[in-house]
């Protein structure tokens, strides 16, 4: 994991190598090493989370989401996440939702990443 700060926003970047976010501890995990570098913003590489994350029935993705939102920290998956969105309507609404607020993003790279960094300053 890195600290970059892109636009002024200090950012938590998480390699793709790593232990999977498959809950609210796990998300807490992120959350301890974000405050602890003085990050705003943890970038998670969509190869980090669990199928179980995008099945919205699960509740894996609110509960993440959720943690996020009590610790005021803003989190961007970064990666290709076409197949589950194919598969599910609500996770394709889930996710245009999340795209037009601050809290939770999901973008295709690092560029887009950088695009709407630069849109929130």
């Amino acid at each position: 994991m890195t600290i970059d700060t892109p636009h002024g926003t200090p950012v938590l970047v998480c390699s793709a190598e790593g232990a999977p976010v498959r809950d609210g501890a796990g998300a807490l995990d992120l959350i301890g090493e974000a405050l602890g570098a003085g990050a705003e913003l943890v970038v998670l590489p969509v190869e980090r989370l669990t199928d179980e994350f995008f099945t919205l029935s699960t509740g894996v993705a609110g509960e993440i989401a959720q943690k996020f939102v009590n610790y005021r920290l803003r989190l961007a998956v970064i990666g290709d996440i076409s197949r589950h969105l194919a598969a599910s309507g609500a996770l394709r609404d889930f996710v245009r939702e999340c795209n037009r607020g601050r809290q939770l993003w999901f973008l295709a790279d690092q560029i887009e990443l950088d695009e709407r960094l630069r849109k929130t300053v």
